[in-house]
């Protein structure tokens, strides 16, 4: 199936590298070699290959290369400094597509040589707005349920959704998870990754979940953040700037995998739309170069209101996610009255759409489609 980026990660290409960065199975691979296809001479390369690591390590692939698309890369030792050496001496009409485990979006934190050499393509699980030309986009429930991967999404046999995402759950945990970074207790890590299961939607206390399985809560943000990094979960922290008695801490994590969720309808509905706003974030910033976050509203009183997106410490809209109430949230009049936001309410269901003050009523579907990816 098309995916939106094409395009724009084409012409990225040539300009400098490009790395593709999300969760596992999401299809970077095949969108690496779908670009692939647009060029008269691609060479791919996996370095899990013994033969492609051979090419690689002795950079002998064909003159003739247009377009390279180096796989896995990150599990080569000194791979940043490789690649800056490949980019820096390669002839003008190559061009590096990389690709590969979520871990190459980590060295950003690290500055490094590649400084200046490269473009991140966040690659994240089908939304409504970018099948938004197909009928299964009028299928919501079909996000909230099966999550937006390319394989479960499509799949036309239930039974064979649930048996992926059980594989997909192992191979998190015994094989992304070890090969991130040594775990002593994978046990422990199981046993986090299952109660952040059961927690979405609510503020997470790292020190209540390091009660329930007896380690430290150093230990608990340890775990938290490599879960960060592989793309499995990510966290939406408390806006504090200009808003008076607001919480610095307790972040709500949500999943990049819808199916991952237990819990209710509720709860199932606003990671879905957690992920929606998130993927609208990173559109902004990877295709328009905006300084945009995805952020939620609480205070010391208890008040809170799901989300927020802000552009440059600014706050753009807040946003409450219902299942089916069309009345108008009180925390979500309270904010918007209080500091003159522009509010949205999205409804799963809802009869019809209305204006009442600053605050507008949406349907989930035609406010998601409207996004940015």
């Amino acid at each position: 199936m098309y995916r939106k980026q094409i395009e724009s990660i084409i012409k990225d290409l040539n300009k400098k590298i490009v790395f593709i960065v999300g969760p596992r199975q999401v299809g970077k691979t095949w969108l690496a070699l779908e670009i692939g296809k647009r060029f008269d001479n691609t060479t791919y390369l996996n370095y899990d290959s013994f033969e492609d690591s051979q090419i690689i390590k002795d950079e002998s692939w064909l003159q003739s290369t247009e377009l390279l698309i180096l796989d896995e890369l990150h599990k080569m030792p000194g791979w940043k400094s490789y690649l800056k050496g490949v980019f820096d001496t390669k002839p003008k009409n190559l061009k590096i597509l990389v690709t590969g485990s979520a871990r190459l979006d980590t060295f950003r934190q690290t500055g490094d040589s590649l400084a200046g050499r490269f473009f991140i393509h966040r690659l994240l699980p089908f939304s409504i707005s970018e099948l938004q030309e197909d009928p299964i986009s009028n299928d919501i429930e079909r996000f909230i349920q099966r999550g937006g991967f390319p394989e479960p999404f499509l799949s036309e046999d239930k039974i064979d959704v649930k048996r992926w995402r059980n594989q997909y759950i192992d191979g998190l945990i015994r094989t992304d998870i070890l090969d991130f970074e040594r775990i002593h207790d994978l046990r422990t890590m199981q046993m986090v990754f299952e109660l952040l299961r059961r927690r979405v939607g609510s503020p997470v206390s790292y020190a209540s979940i390091a009660g329930d399985v007896n380690a430290s809560p150093t230990t608990i943000n340890k775990y938290v953040q490599i879960l960060e990094a592989l793309y499995i979960i990510f966290k939406v922290t408390p806006y504090s700037r200009n808003i008076a008695r607001s919480v610095l801490k307790e972040p709500k994590i949500y999943f990049f995998d819808n199916g991952l969720v237990i819990g209710d309808d509720g709860a199932k509905f606003e990671n879905f739309i957690a992920l929606s706003l998130l993927k609208h974030v990173f559109g902004k910033i990877d295709y328009e170069g905006e300084n945009f976050e995805l952020k939620y509203l609480r205070t010391k009183d208890g008040k809170e209101v799901d989300f927020c997106l802000a552009n440059n410490d600014q706050i753009v809209e807040v946003i409450e996610a219902k299942t089916r109430d069309s009345n108008i949230s009180k925390n979500l009049k309270y904010f918007c009255e209080k500091y003159h936001l522009k509010g949205t309410q999205i409804a799963k269901e809802l009869k019809r759409e209305r204006t009442i003050g600053k605050i507008d009523i949406r349907k989930a579907h035609s406010y998601l489609k409207e996004l940015f990816l």
